[in-house]
């Protein structure tokens, strides 16, 4: 009976490891979306904000089991006592004392929790230009109505700029969250929320939904690519460049299914073919220089953008291209694989 109940300790105690080294390295700054590695204001606000409440809560919890554990020993009934201990009924001092720390503590943590709030809240009054990001099921759309530019599941902003972002959403609630620059923030269908960021240096961020939005609601994901000011204006100009008809052959019988049998144009926008102005799929325009397909599942490859247009279902299940579009490898249900062929090679010179 002793050696069970020795050994149940043992694997209560390698399980109560196995938690605290899982939970510890949740909080690693090597995490591409590690809270911890606040490279913004905004995250570094929100960073602050954590510290000064999990530093008061460690405080109270501290001196609240030094007390219970002082006490314990301190008046711990003794083999030799026989009397009940005296019967105390209230002590003014001690409870005016105890009302007056908890109030004193909260309000050291209120005041840098409410400053950071409203720092969170309200864009600056510099921010270099506004984003309107709008979540579909599943994937980020980004509109850049001052400069003319429509992508998606790719934000491009420059270093040390401040940004402010509407959000909005065409279907269900999603959560707009760059870990290490913002935190989390609804888009909410019928209303919009608003926040801003800045990035302190250029790098590729991870972003994604954090407000479960569906069955994949795990693979809507996107990027925040900050850029020097030079290479942002830069990527701005070449965003604006319309697409023109390709004269590769391959890539011409491309263009020719995608505004014809194919019937992409139906859902996808293309800047420069009038044709081609669907709203309810991403805009392509300059798809291929992007990093990600899929909305961040993906590289962006001639192998993978085959995969996807054979079977989008099988990298993002109920997407909207597997139920609607006629996109498919069997010739049956719509398009042969030499016409994917063609597809891709008309998307892959959309740079």
């Amino acid at each position: 009976m002793l050696n069970m109940i020795r050994g149940s300790r043992r694997q209560i105690y390698l399980l109560l490891t196995v938690l605290l080294v899982t939970l510890l390295s949740a909080c690693s700054k090597e995490s591409p979306q590690s809270t911890f590695d606040a490279l913004g204001p905004v995250s570094q606000s929100q960073l602050t904000i954590l510290w000064v409440i999990l530093g008061a809560g460690a405080f109270v919890f501290v001196l609240v089991f030094a007390l219970l554990i002082f006490a314990t020993i301190r008046y711990r009934r003794k083999s030799d006592d026989e009397a009940d201990p005296p019967q105390i009924h209230g002590n003014n001092k001690l409870e005016i004392a105890w009302t007056i720390a908890p109030a004193i503590i909260l309000i050291i943590v209120a005041v840098p929790t409410v400053r950071g709030i409203f720092f969170d809240a309200n864009p600056p009054d510099d921010a270099a230009f506004t984003v309107e990001a709008t979540g579909h099921q599943w994937w980020f759309e980004f509109e850049y109505p001052e400069q003319g530019i429509v992508t998606a599941n790719e934000l491009h902003i420059p270093v040390n700029q401040a940004v402010a972002v509407n959000l909005y959403s065409v279907d269900v609630i999603h959560s707009f969250w760059v870990p290490k620059l913002a935190g989390k923030l609804d888009m909410v269908p019928g209303n919009e929320n608003h926040m801003w960021l800045e990035a302190d240096e250029p790098g590729v961020y991870f972003g994604q939904c954090a407000e479960f939005c569906g069955e994949s609601h795990a693979k809507m994901r996107f990027r925040v690519v900050v850029h020097t000011q030079a290479d942002f204006d830069a990527w701005v100009i070449a965003q604006k460049q319309l697409a023109a008809i390709p004269t590769d052959p391959l890539a011409k019988e491309g263009y020719d299914l995608f505004i014809g049998q194919a019937q992409c144009w139906a859902c996808h926008t293309i800047d420069g073919f009038q044709r081609a102005r669907g709203s309810v799929g991403p805009n392509l325009s300059h798809v291929a220089s992007r990093m990600q397909l899929g909305a961040g599942i993906m590289d962006n490859t001639q192998e993978n953008l085959r995969a996807w247009l054979e079977d989008p279902n099988s990298f993002k299940p109920g997407n909207v291209m597997s139920r609607d579009a006629v996109v498919y490898a069997d010739p049956s249900k719509g398009l042969s694989e030499p016409q994917i062929s063609a597809l891709v090679a008309f998307l892959r010179s959309l740079d």
